[in-house]
């Protein structure tokens, strides 16, 4: 296919008046030409990698898994299947969801244009198949006993993408999800006799707030962040039993019961050296999978902090606010006016389409290469040439918004007028709260009082500033004050390997290709206006 393809594409430069060697090489035209060639080629032999195979994505409505779909649908569409679970209460209505959020989805515009409407429309229907489960469960909850029979026989690769990414979630639905799901995950790729590998998506910031160059290694089982502790994984799930008990008895609320919850988590990350409920799940997630995998193949992806896609299948598109964003809307929105946090501290962002070409790319190069160990790949850009820091995104979210303020539902136009103020203690940052915000607040509140509630909307305003920053600065302050840098050598070895076989432009992974500036400004801030506000 791909031979043929290289051919045609020859003979049209052939067909060019003038050819020769000589003139391909000096003229711009044929360069435009050979370059034609060459994409053609890398998607031709993407389709040959990827033909006849099935594939199982989870968490299949999030915002990653469907960039993973649309980059399949439009480059790999000779895939036999894809199996998408979806949490639903049966198949019926995960095709629903399927159709509601995914299927009509602007992400599949590029699509529509490039085979048509009815065309896209067909394929999805031949090829995606929606499945109601749910991987916190055996058999990721897939009920139909032939259903899991046929993709156990069928499946070749699986993609397991889902996750609860709350940096402050429950700790019992983090250990769920995140920790007990990728248990049930490999448990399910055993069964399934063709597997090639499973694909797990991480998280770079496993690594909690190391600092200096951080490896693309595996965790070794019960092993923690902290020097003076060891993770046992079944001892975590009885703190949790023994807590959902306890509170039982205690006739607890359902709010009671999340509080607590949530901040028995925060306890337990923190007592192994992890900042959160996010990274430390994710970090006993991995373990669970070196630990039990045997012989299966085993490959995880560690992103840093995703951002919107720099140019697949169009600039710009986002789901959901991720780290940064909070801080680029709060800021746009008129909330936010300072944030606790270094300005030269590391921020390692990687858009999302970078992320899902490292995932086809992993695939690609180990669908028929085993490994014994755990490999793992850093997708990051910290490393690469200068890392961006936080005053630079706090620097162009300032000027994108001076130039392009945000008007709120009423029309508002919504003015700001001096950059975020960074404050990079903590004691400095609640100062200031406690001196320009806490007396004039409790001044609004007794007039608000006193008025009737006159106050009522300029009161909860204010309070809700105040609130925000608080806010801001407890749940990231792992990602505004860090100063390592991730390790990529596996990476760029697989950036490398792409290039051997000329894919590296259609799954180009490479951060050094990014302008941060142009794309902040042009591409990320606008997108996140977009779709976010």
């Amino acid at each position: 296919m791909a031979v043929a393809a290289a051919a045609a594409a020859a003979e049209e430069i052939v067909a060019t008046p003038g050819f020769g060697f000589w003139s391909i090489i000096r003229g711009f035209s044929h360069r435009k030409n050979l370059f034609k060639l060459n994409k053609l080629l890398s998607s031709e032999l993407i389709e040959e990698f990827m033909e006849g195979k099935t594939i199982l994505i989870t968490g299949a409505t999030g915002f990653l898994a469907k960039l993973v779909m649309e980059k399949i649908l439009r480059v790999q569409s000779n895939v036999r299947k894809l199996y998408l679970l979806i949490r639903a209460p049966d198949n019926n209505s995960a095709k629903e969801r399927f159709t509601r959020e995914i299927m009509i989805s602007e992400l599949f515009n590029v699509a529509r244009e490039k085979i048509g409407s009815e065309n896209l429309k067909s394929l999805m229907e031949e090829k995606v198949f929606a499945i109601s489960g749910d991987i916190s469960y055996e058999n990721l909850g897939i009920k139909n006993s032939e259903l899991r029979e046929e993709m156990h026989k069928e499946i070749d690769i699986i993609i397991n993408s889902a996750a609860v990414t709350n940096f402050y979630e429950r700790y019992d639905i983090a250990m769920n999800v995140n920790v007990v799901g990728a248990m049930n995950v490999l448990k399910f790729a055993k069964s399934c006799i063709k597997l090639k590998m499973l694909l797990h998506v991480s998280t770079a910031y496993v690594c909690g707030k190391a600092i200096g160059i951080l490896p693309e290694k595996p965790f070794d089982m019960g092993e923690t962040l902290s020097k003076n502790t060891y993770l046992d994984i079944d001892v975590e799930r009885g703190v949790i039993a023994n807590k959902l008990k306890e509170l039982e008895t205690l006739n607890a609320t359902p709010k009671e019961v999340t509080i607590a919850m949530k901040e028995l988590g925060m306890q337990r990350a923190r007592l192994h050296g992890w900042p959160n409920i996010y990274s430390f799940t994710k970090a006993m997630g991995e373990m669970i999978l070196g630990h039990l995998k045997e012989n299966s193949q085993v490959v995880i992806i560690r992103p840093t902090i995703i951002t919107s896609t720099y140019k697949e299948p169009f600039p710009g598109w986002i789901e959901g606010v991720r780290t940064v964003d909070s801080f680029i809307v709060a800021y746009g929105k008129g909330v936010l006016k300072f944030y606790y946090g270094d300005p030269d501290s590391k921020l390692d962002v990687i858009p999302g389409d970078m992320v899902v070409n490292s995932i086809v790319a992993a695939i690609i190069a180990h669908e028929n290469q085993y490994s014994e160990d755990v490999v793992i790949y850093h997708i990051s850009s910290s490393s690469r040439d200068v890392p961006l820091k936080n005053s630079d995104i706090m620097s162009s979210t300032f000027h994108y918004f001076t130039k392009n303020p945000w008007a709120n539902k009423d029309g508002k136009i919504i003015k700001v007028e001096t950059p975020l103020r960074p404050f990079s203690s903590i004691d400095s940052f609640r100062k200031h709260i406690s001196t320009h915000y806490l007396p004039l607040l409790k001044m609004l509140k007794f007039v608000n009082i006193v008025s009737c509630h006159f106050f009522d909307k300029t009161y909860k305003n204010m309070e809700r500033k105040m609130n925000t920053a608080i806010r801001l600065s407890q749940l990231y302050e792992p990602y505004v004050f860090f100063y390592g840098s991730f390790d990529d050598v596996n990476t760029e070895k697989l950036r490398l390997r792409m290039k051997e076989i000329n894919m590296d432009e259609v799954l180009n992974f490479d951060p050094r290709s990014i302008k941060w500036e142009d794309y902040l400004m042009n591409i990320h801030i606008p997108g996140v206006v977009k779709y976010l506000f």
